[in-house]
């Protein structure tokens, strides 16, 4: 049997391709309005108004993650196993408790921000009297009040390409925004309404379809279950705490660069680095559908005990984001300045030695992506939390010392280093969980 047949023939995985073009072929849609949209803005702010933008927007999502106790891992986790199982009450009462949650961080989330505002306005963006920014800005976290919860319900009932048409239609709003203000020489203020608009309709789209899913699978009445209806408390608390921790520790080392390059540079500096940073991060068009469609299958033969089954679907999408991920990593790397300039002009040339760090890490990031579901799969949700806290302390502590000395190609090659080392120990305690559990 040839290669392509032995992917042909895979019920599994020609079932996560399918699931996956769906959701891909609406985010790639929406990735075109996305470079749209880079375009104007980075052409109508300059480096340093991009580099500000870029700011604002990190920081209330990296607050955000502070708290966030990523329900979408906890909803799969168990709400898939419980649906597996037809135990619908058990999946009514953990998914009421994770959106009950959610939307309490968020607000909490909400109040952070507004209190750290002045504090984000000296420290992060060096830019006088723009504090009203980040409290304005922060609005999209009211509005994404269930957003995690519903993402993974929306996977569990294998209607996560739903997510790819809010997508789509949020691209569309916020392009159209932003073009108005391109053309007619808005300001910066158009520019972040634009944004928030986009986030918000993500977030309230996300929470209606999969209220409409919960409806379906689990009856109009299903809010009403009440919480003591889980059995397993501790250990979801367990997993959700091990969760939010890791989650934390990941969104301030590897997904607040914004941030941190604001504090040991200038919003100019961020200007470049967001340019680069954004369009290494076109590699994650094809792979979030991706993850978004082998998590539950993971966590599917996890529960079977499908070991066998299971080391042989990893090879087989390894073998997948291998072959594109390499492809679109050397494109990035030949054709970067190139893109560059078109995405943003040639002001943003600077850019291009961070790109090339950072795609570097992306790709090997992107072959792996398996690495963390499959840990939480196995029951592990704390090897990631061990994992990233150590290499993000050494990844900061660099930072502090080559960062301020070579500007952004440092950042670049210490995110790199931070996913390269990271994603690397995780498959390895992954792989050798899977061989001791089928030695037993």
């Amino acid at each position: 049997m040839s290669l392509l047949s032995k992917f042909k023939n895979d019920p599994l995985f020609t079932k996560v391709m399918r699931s996956s073009g769906s959701l891909f072929s609406n985010n790639t849609l929406a990735l075109g309005l996305s470079v749209v949209q880079g375009i104007m803005a980075t052409r109508l702010l300059g480096p340093a108004g991009f580099g500000l933008i870029g700011v604002v927007m990190a920081f209330a999502s990296v607050v955000n993650s502070v708290f966030s106790f990523r329900m979408s891992e906890l909803v799969v986790r168990y709400g898939g196993e419980y649906l597996n199982k037809q135990e619908k009450e058990k999946a009514s009462a953990l998914i009421k408790a994770a959106s009950l949650t959610e939307s309490g961080v968020s607000l909490i989330a909400f109040l952070v921000v507004i209190a750290t505002a002045s504090l984000a306005e000296i420290y992060l963006a060096k830019t006088p009297d723009i504090a009203w920014m980040f409290t304005f800005f922060a609005i999209n976290l009211l509005a994404n009040f269930n957003t995690e919860t519903s993402t993974g319900i929306l996977q569990i009932t294998n209607r996560i390409k739903l997510q790819g048409t809010i997508n789509l239609i949020q691209a569309i709003v916020t392009t159209l925004v932003i073009a108005g203000a391109f053309f007619f020489n808005g300001s910066i203020t158009v520019v972040l309404i634009a944004y928030l608009i986009g986030k918000s309709i993500v977030g309230l789209g996300l929470f209606f379809v999969a209220q409409n899913q919960l409806h379906e699978k689990l009856g109009s009445g299903w809010w009403r279950t009440p919480i003591s209806a889980l059995t397993a408390r501790k250990e979801i608390f367990r997993f959700a705490f091990s969760s939010n921790i890791s989650a934390t520790i990941i969104k301030l080392f590897r997904e607040s660069e914004l941030i941190w390059v604001g504090f040991f540079l200038d919003t100019t500096a961020v200007g470049y680095y967001r340019v680069a940073y954004t369009i290494t991060h076109f590699l994650a068009i094809p792979a979030d559908p991706l993850i978004a469609t082998t998590f539950p299958e993971i966590n599917k033969l996890a529960v079977e005990k499908a070991w066998g089954k299971l080391k042989s679907f990893l090879k087989k999408i390894t073998a997948f984001s291998f072959a594109y991920n390499i492809i679109l990593g050397a494109g990035l790397i030949f054709l970067g300045q190139w893109v560059i300039q078109i995405y943003s002009g040639k002001e943003y040339l600077a850019a291009y030695p961070a790109l090339v760090a950072l795609t570097i890490g992306l790709v090997f990031n992107y072959i792996l992506f398996w690495n963390r579901p499959l840990l939480l799969a196995l029951g592990l949700p704390e090897i990631p939390v061990y994992v990233t806290l150590t290499v993000g302390i050494i990844k900061l502590a660099l930072s502090f010392w080559l960062v301020p000395m070579y500007g952004v190609v440092a950042a670049g090659g210490l995110l790199s280093f931070y996913y390269i080392a990271s994603v690397g120990m995780m498959v390895l305690r992954g792989i050798a969980e899977i061989k001791r559990k089928e030695e037993r």
